[in-house]
């Protein structure tokens, strides 16, 4: 690496690093300030606190890490614009694309963090949170009631009237599928619980019917594991946050992993039009949303390297108007294409594809 690459780096990762501590900071005082009564009432202590907000930081910085790396990057190219650095490298036979390397290989470093986040971390850290919130309650429990679901791909439907989020308890489930041969298995127990990679049913009743029989063979037994189950918890909880989402959530940004998308779509394959735009915008969405850190390098530099640009405060002034605007495109890409009405990749991807054009065309005109 070049020395002026270690030297832009420098000047930029740390007022990035600032950036991304002052957010927290800003968030984990105004959150504790408003959960204070409820972190008393469940008992925690300062190190409990602590961990819950060390386990919940993922699902912000998903958040803040665009517009923290937008700011520090308008921040650091106005510095360098401001003391004549950017007019000197420039000078020396530098372009100005290949002085925003360093910038640009930041951005793509923390589009692929922001990937692995959103996918690895995200969707277990509110699982973990709820655990560590109630911690000192073992009474405590998180009911979900009258859930209903098929398994197309499988052929298995489920009946489950009460479900416990916290320990993946049921009770009085009901469980019916049909294979491929014409039979008919159903199942109905007191009690299921998951344990060992399978699922374990109390109190059990089945009832299985053939082609070749006219009248059912029912069975009933104390303990029975069916380890041929591939409903795991973790597919019902996205199955849960699927099925409630409806459009206006949608809209507001990507909220499903790529993974819980994939595995929906095998367990459904045939599903209304309405649903399947949704879940479409949303995959595209959760792919496009990671590069949003790349794109704002790219709309950054048209907007802070112009020689003229003295005043550093202009950098600050601009994140907070790009972002404004970023997330209103962001809003109705993913409104239009929820709703069907432009294709999904397009709905998701057009923010990105409409800022990153724009900044590599005013990136060109800079002189």
């Amino acid at each position: 690496m070049r020395l002026l690459d270690r030297y832009l780096l420098r000047e930029l990762l740390i007022p990035l690093g600032y950036c991304l501590g002052g957010f927290l900071i800003f968030w984990i005082s105004f959150n504790l300030f408003s959960e204070l009564d409820e972190f008393q009432k469940a008992h925690l202590q300062p190190f409990d606190i602590l961990e819950y907000y060390f386990v919940a930081s993922p699902e912000l910085l998903t958040i803040v890490l665009p517009i923290a790396l937008l700011l520090a990057t308008l921040y650091a190219l106005t510095n360098h614009a401001r003391h004549q650095e950017l007019t000197a490298m420039r000078a020396a036979g530098l372009s100005l694309w290949r002085i925003s390397v360093p910038y640009l290989a930041v951005g793509l470093i923390l589009s692929i963090l922001l990937f692995l986040l959103r996918e690895v971390w995200v969707p277990e850290s509110a699982a973990r949170a709820s655990e560590i919130f109630s911690r000192y309650n073992t009474n405590s429990s998180a009911f979900v009631r009258a859930i209903s679901f098929k398994n197309a791909r499988d052929g298995r439907s489920w009946t489950i009237p009460r479900y416990d989020l916290r320990t993946d308890e049921m009770q009085k489930p009901q469980l019916s599928w049909d294979f491929p041969n014409g039979s008919r298995r159903d199942l109905y127990a007191d009690r299921g619980f998951y344990t060992n990679g399978a699922w374990t049913f109390i109190n059990v009743k089945e009832s299985f019917t053939s082609s070749q029989t006219l009248f059912p063979i029912i069975t009933q037994t104390n303990f029975l594991r069916v380890p041929e189950l591939s409903e795991t918890p973790a597919l019902i909880r996205s199955e849960l946050k699927i099925s409630a989402m409806d459009q206006i959530q949608a809209a507001k940004r990507p909220q499903l992993s790529i993974q819980e998308i994939r595995t929906y779509f095998q367990l459904h394959p045939r599903l209304p039009r309405a649903r399947q735009m949704l879940l479409d915008t949303q995959l595209h969405g959760r792919i496009a949303e990671p590069w949003t850190c790349l794109i704002v390098v790219l709309i950054a530099l048209p907007f802070a390297a112009p020689s003229g640009r003295r005043n550093v405060f202009v950098g600050v002034a601009s994140s907070v108007a790009i972002c404004f605007v970023f997330f209103v495109f962001q809003r109705i890409g993913l409104t239009l294409g929820t709703r069907g009405t432009i294709a999904p990749w397009l709905g998701a991807w057009f923010p990105n594809l409409s800022f990153g054009a724009a900044g590599i065309i005013m990136t060109f005109w800079v002189r």
